[in-house]
């Protein structure tokens, strides 16, 4: 049987086609559009059925630039939800496979139109195919951390008011790429550190250990701030060594702010 399904998004499709019955989706060749609305319908939702992704490297790359998506990619992955693998040849459209199902998905404006079918004989034929590919294909190294392991590790080695503000100030960007206006993970580390004035050592230590970046780019990037205004440091005595800086938040349009608030306000700085 073939039906044709016309949804709002992405999630509504694996709503009517997929949610509840086959333990294991294949995703093959989705846009970047498609990538992200399934990380966060698989972060928010459990009865999905574990995904094992082919897709374009390129695309895989530009997705995963973004640490907001990315982190959440890594979650996933730890828990066995998701697989990420490079697609090796092209294929005429993204689809949707399962043991019951295929979905061939096509973006419709605001709205996702599919084509979906159940015939057995071509539900398995595709499947074999296509689970063949993923399975001889190279896995895609996502470099960056898992959320849950940030957060928790943050919370441990700086503090819970920093992890707060880290969480706060992630949730009213809509990404965190470094492009254009949008702050990356490492300012955004930085900035929640120095809005608690926190050491410019551990954070940047923390980074590190935690996969964020190297406490070379934790630097470069607290003196390029430093140099826009936006972060402030002052020296702390140790007993052995050269003193250590604390960061504090150094405009005082900063001064006060909201974690929520912080990102746009700094925004506004570095236009």
């Amino acid at each position: 049987m073939v039906s044709n399904l016309l949804e709002a998004d992405v999630e509504n499709v694996l709503e009517t086609a997929f949610t509840g019955g086959d333990e294991e989706l294949l995703v093959v060749d989705p846009s970047a559009e498609t990538i992200v609305s399934l990380i966060e319908a698989a972060v928010d939702r459990d009865d999905l059925p574990s995904m094992s992704m082919l897709a374009d490297e390129r695309t895989l790359k530009e997705v995963m630039d973004d640490f907001l998506v990315a982190s959440k990619a890594a979650d996933l992955v730890a828990d066995g939800r998701l697989t990420l693998r490079v697609l090796a040849d092209e294929v005429d459209n993204s689809l949707f496979v399962s043991a019951s199902r295929v979905v061939a998905l096509v973006s419709s404006g605001e709205r996702v139109a599919a084509l979906s079918t159940d015939d057995g004989e071509f539900v398995d034929a595709v499947f074999e195919t296509h689970s063949a590919a993923f399975e001889a294909a190279e896995e895609f190294g996502l470099r960056t951390p898992a959320i849950s392991r940030v957060r928790e590790t943050l919370a441990a080695e700086i503090d819970e008011e920093t992890r707060d503000d880290f969480d706060a100030v992630l949730a009213s960007i809509g990404s965190a790429d470094g492009e254009g206006d949008t702050l990356d993970e490492v300012t955004v580390s930085l900035l929640v550190a120095a809005k608690n004035d926190v050491l410019l050592y551990d954070i940047s230590k923390w980074g590190e250990d935690v996969g964020i970046a190297s406490k070379a780019t934790f630097s470069r990037t607290k003196t390029r701030l430093e140099d826009l205004g936006i972060i402030d440091t002052e020296k702390v005595p140790i007993d052995v060594g050269r003193p250590r800086l604390r960061l504090k938040l150094g405009d005082e349009r900063l001064h006060g702010v909201g974690a929520d608030e912080l990102a746009g306000v700094v925004a506004e700085i570095m236009a």
